[in-house]
């Protein structure tokens, strides 16, 4: 056996980094969520609901809990939260385990692969610049320019902080500066009125497509586990006009209660024109992204029904496409950290609100608040629940966590309520992306934006609100009558 002085045991030492600092869990956030779980579990099951689903439930919500606190990054949560489940015979391994065979799941993260493609090639950005070269001559104009580009990109984007942080936020930073608008006492001049609208405009697309944001198929998975189904193609009919007119609306309401002092932008389009120039023409990789994205919108919209190739296939199609021309390589894909966490957080909720519904706890609990809702008519009963569940989304920094929380049994109320499945779906889908408008920390894209430095507090919540009642009354109101056109109720 070797000494300890041996060139050996010496030149195993050096392989190992003993000065690499840990970083063990947050003690206080990781008490929160345990204290949490621990009391919902040591409560009796009320009458009408089993143990098992009673015990799920705790870890559930000690699980939910443990997203807002982050005493770990989420996809780590998620894993005390299986892991638990296991632990405590609630579930057997098979049942814990089951959310990651799931097709709605494997459709983001495929998704997400694609998005790298959108940004790698550098079409997110030639986008953009277009946009701006276009429309740009003045901070409205400008606004304008990024919604269309996030418009164009939401489809095959599903990370809504990728497209804020990734491609609108430089752009945004970019014009600002060049006007002499940083944050602080210039902040009004452009930069305030271009980050304030970038956000609010992405809550709108987000909430367009159904691959548009993460927590989407996740709430199109939360019905169809009620008999619900949900497909790429009526997700994205029904919110067409409701989210076309938000688009055009939006930004000119932030002009009203929060406007730049500039009124005209020329050098930005100016700016953007000569960019696009440097640019030169679409590179081999812009080309098959470009005809990959089409390709991809017109099989979502059109293969399910007529083709019988379903939105997963449709994905995976498109990502074969884009590994085979050489746009996206293996590490490409390897290298995509945020898909493969959205694989782990998403399958463990998925999996988590999929079994509570089988244990019947979710029907028990959409009893319980049918009660309190039963003397009205549906539609009264059905726009107090989309108020609560919008405006309850000033408890959650999570889209995420607000969706796996609620979704199921307000979408279960209203049914019972007497809502029609497939509009009330819709319209809790729809919400599950517009009530990101109302706060600094309600999204990922929220952080991104409002960390520029450009809006404080304050303007923040107060534009948040204003537009959270503009996005209400469009969808509602418009939309309402777009849903009725259709048929859906």
């Amino acid at each position: 056996m070797p000494s300890a002085q041996s060139p050996a045991l010496r030149a195993d030492v050096g392989t190992r980094s003993p000065h690499t600092p840990l970083r063990p869990v947050k003690p206080l956030r990781l008490a929160i969520p345990l204290v949490v779980g621990a009391a919902i579990w040591l409560v009796p099951a009320p009458a009408g609901v089993s143990p098992d689903a009673w015990h799920l439930f705790a870890i559930f919500a000690a699980t939910i809990v443990g997203v807002i606190a982050k005493p770990l990054p989420m996809g780590a949560v998620t894993i005390l939260g299986l892991v638990a489940t296991l632990a405590t015979g609630v579930l057997e391994p098979e049942e814990a385990l089951s959310g990651f065979s799931n097709t709605t799941i494997w459709l983001i993260v495929v998704a997400f692969f694609i998005s790298r493609g959108v940004i790698k090639t550098g079409l997110g950005s030639r986008l953009a610049l277009f946009f701006v070269a276009k429309l740009g001559r003045s901070p409205l104009g400008v606004a304008y320019g990024l919604a269309a580009t996030d418009l164009v990109l939401a489809p095959a984007t599903p990370s809504n902080t990728a497209r804020a942080g990734g491609i609108i936020q430089p752009i945004v930073r970019s014009i600002s500066s060049a006007y002499g608008s940083e944050p602080g006492p210039s902040s009004r001049r452009v930069g305030a009125f271009l980050t304030t609208s970038a956000f609010h405009v992405n809550a709108v697309t987000s909430a367009m497509f159904l691959t548009a944001m993460a927590g989407n198929p996740l709430a199109a998975q939360l019905a169809g586990d009620q008999g619900v189904e949900l497909t790429w193609g009526l997700w994205a009919l029904a919110a067409l006009v409701p989210g076309l007119v938000s688009l055009i609306v939006v930004p000119l309401a932030v002009r009203l209660v929060y406007p730049p002092e500039l009124t005209r932008t020329p050098e930005a389009a100016a700016s953007a024109r000569r960019d696009l120039g440097s640019l030169g023409r679409l590179s081999p990789g812009e080309i098959v992204m470009t005809g990959t994205i089409v390709g991809l919108l017109a099989l979502w919209t059109l293969g399910d029904a007529f083709l019988g190739i379903t939105a997963t296939t449709t994905a995976l199609i498109g990502l074969v496409v884009l590994l085979v021309t050489g746009v996206l390589t293996w590490d490409d894909i390897k290298a995509e950290t945020q898909a493969w966490d959205t694989l782990v957080w998403f399958a463990v909720l998925v999996m988590m609100a999929t079994q509570l519904n089988a244990l019947g706890l979710i029907p028990w609990l959409s009893g319980q608040m049918s009660v309190i809702v039963g003397g009205m008519g549906w539609t009264t009963a059905f726009i107090l629940l989309s108020l609560v569940y919008f405006f309850s989304h000033y408890l959650f920094a999570s889209n995420t966590a607000h969706i796996s929380a609620m979704y199921a049994a307000f979408l279960a109320t209203a049914i019972l309520a007497g809502a029609p499945p497939v509009l009330a779906a819709l319209v809790l889908g729809f919400i599950s992306s517009l009530f990101a408008s109302v706060t600094h920390y309600s999204s990922g894209p929220a952080p991104v934006l409002f960390g520029a430095g450009y809006v404080p507090v304050g303007a923040w919540w107060r534009t948040g609100f204003l537009i959270s009642l503009v996005n209400i009354a469009i969808w509602m109101g418009i939309g309402g009558v777009w849903t009725r056109i259709l048929g859906l109720w």
